[in-house]
């Protein structure tokens, strides 16, 4: 217990370099929000005024301290284009956010795994030099392209899915899912490829070792020994699922602008375009606290693939 504590106070330094960075980086980007609101035939004192309506023209530091203030006590702030607080419009985008990266994440557990190992067992065979491939291509083509070409081929040519949109799982639990399969098949191509190689390459070491050699001359069978091989390989697969984290949050931003889903991504796409820097400020540093988040869980779950580690 007193590891996990010692570890979630250490992430506290993190999350205020993160805060201090994303302020600075967003309040000293070009761009005016106060003179977006006021339109092109707005004067200077109009815009100036806004702006001191808006707290803009404060100094940098006293901005800084102001927001502060309100995150610890649970305030993220009020959207200055729609002048709705921050955490109502997440928690009216957060659904298709959440519903796009558990669905993701499944989905490339199911197959990357599986993939992975049986790259490593059948290593130089066609089948191994078949996933490679694959896993190449998929890392290497633009989320956006391929997002464009499930589109065209299973949303336009072949009407089997929407093209574009969002339903709620309220609405329909068979057309929320079937309105997720494009976008999460193309946001877990990239995924799929990462967690492929790294579990082809752990699986492929292990299975090189003296204990494995020995299960198969005692005629142990090939998926005992692969279950082996793979809870041995379990520690490196699961890191690189944290580090796959940051891909996935990213590629959600992209993946929502190419389908069109009201989510958490086209929000920030939407609140950068127009300078809104609440809403800018609290996305990013949520996203980074759900990065650091999950990433100290799989620190502690290695403990599940080998009681030896110790806290």
């Amino acid at each position: 217990m007193g590891y996990i504590l010692r570890r979630f106070l250490s992430t506290l330094p993190v999350m205020a370099v993160v805060a201090v960075v994303v302020f600075l980086l967003i309040h000293l980007s070009p761009g005016d929000p106060a003179a977006l609101i006021a339109g092109d035939l707005a004067s200077v004192e109009d815009i100036e005024k806004l702006r001191a309506a808006l707290g803009l023209n404060l100094p940098l530091w006293q901005q800084f301290a102001i927001w502060l203030g309100k995150l610890f006590t649970g305030d993220l702030g009020t959207s200055i284009f729609t002048q709705v607080p921050v955490a109502q419009l997440l928690a009216q985008r957060l659904e298709p956010t959440v519903s796009i990266a558990v669905l993701t994440m499944a989905l490339t557990l199911v197959l990357a795994v599986p993939l992975g190992t049986l790259a490593a067992y059948r290593a130089g065979s066609w089948i191994d030099r078949l996933v490679m491939l694959f896993a190449v291509l998929a890392f290497s083509v633009p989320v956006f392209l391929v997002g464009y070409l499930l589109i065209y081929a299973f949303a336009i040519q072949l009407p089997w899915f929407p093209v574009q949109g969002y339903v709620h799982f309220s609405d329909g639990p068979g057309d929320w899912l079937r309105g997720l399969v494009l976008p999460c098949v193309n946001l877990a191509l990239v995924y799929i490829a990462l967690v492929t190689r790294m579990t082809r390459a752990t699986v492929l070491e292990v299975l090189h070792e003296d204990y494995i050699r020995t299960a198969r001359a005692k005629g142990l069978g090939v998926l005992p020994v692969l279950g082996h091989a793979l809870r041995n390989a379990a520690i490196p697969i699961a890191t690189t699922v944290g580090v796959g984290i940051a891909l996935l949050i990213g590629g959600v931003v992209v993946t929502e602008t190419v389908f069109a889903i009201p989510g958490v991504g086209r929000l920030v796409i939407d609140s950068v375009q127009r300078h809104d820097y609440p809403v800018i400020q609290s996305v990013l540093l949520l996203s980074a606290g759900v990065y650091v988040l999950i990433n100290l869980l799989i620190d502690l779950s290695y403990r599940l693939f080998d009681p030896r580690i110790q806290y």
